[in-house]
């Protein structure tokens, strides 16, 4: 029994009878490890280890895969919200009623009976479906970031209608979530935005013309980083730049706010070099 423990585990915890048949575990020891409580029978052809992964459980007993950006999570990629279970399932197929989201458009690329989480191209696809641009370029350009894509492959697929537009829009070398959101939102002004310009020894998040920085705080920012940050802000100031610096949270959440104080700075002047 611990051959089909280690099995399982290979698989991710959860995989099809089907499938561990075709290696080597016969019906009756399968059955066995049911009985002994090894395996957890979670849908017909569908067996789990008891701490398998509970988001997979919750595919293998729907007949789903994990997709959307639920699956650009569990991959690390920048996804601003996440409330509620994405899944995706075959145009048409039945599915069990289930607490989420359920994506039912024809897959970019075939998906096997054995997955549970869908290919990267077909989560792509179904983030630029389902979610805002603006959210929907944040999980493309973390994944190209990442080198989980890249936009030659991509532009040999399939791809329709929004997906076609964030193709064009994605950006392969934006460095975080924060410069696919803000480099967009600030383009209309028409003045250079560098981000991630090195000054003074270390890198700020935008330099906005010659002298503006904007520096925008995540919840690391705190004790020692926060010294640090203060300290760099005081070598910036002396060295002629001008400052603004703002949370995660006000950019997430409160952009009117701080789009309003970076077009003030704007106005005055504060991003042209002294002459």
């Amino acid at each position: 029994m611990r051959d089909l423990e280690h099995a399982m585990r290979r698989a991710g915890g959860v995989a099809r009878a089907t499938s561990l048949q075709a290696v080597g575990y016969s019906r009756h020891h399968l059955r066995t490890a049911v009985d002994q409580g090894i395996v957890i029978r979670v849908r017909r052809n569908w067996l789990a280890l008891p701490d398998a992964d509970r988001d997979l459980r919750a595919a293998a007993t729907a007949g789903v895969v994990l997709s959307c950006i639920t699956q650009a999570r569990r991959l690390g990629l920048w996804v601003l919200a996440h409330p509620r279970l994405h899944v995706a399932a075959a145009p048409h197929a039945a599915v069990p009623e289930h607490h989420g989201t359920v994506h039912w458009a024809r897959p970019v690329l075939p998906r096997h009976p054995d997955s549970l989480v869908d290919p990267i191209e077909n989560v792509l696809a179904l983030v630029a479906a389902c979610q805002p641009f603006e959210a929907a370029l944040t999980v493309w350009e973390s994944a190209l970031r990442k080198g989980l894509v890249d936009l030659e492959g991509l532009s040999r697929l399939a791809l329709r209608g929004r997906a076609r537009d964030l193709l064009v829009a994605a950006n392969p070398f934006a460095d975080s979530g924060l410069e696919s959101i803000v480099l967009p939102r600030l383009r209309w002004l028409g003045i250079r935005i560098v981000p991630q310009a090195w000054i003074e020894g270390h890198r700020v998040d935008f330099l906005l013309g010659d002298r503006l920085v904007l520096q925008i705080d995540g919840g690391h920012h705190i004790g020692e980083q926060r010294v640090a940050d203060n300290a760099h802000d005081a070598a910036l100031l002396l060295s002629g730049y001008r400052v603004i610096r703002v949370g995660y949270r006000q950019v997430v959440d409160d952009w009117p706010g701080v789009q309003h104080v970076i077009v003030r700075a704007v106005g005055q002047g504060l991003h042209l070099r002294a002459a």
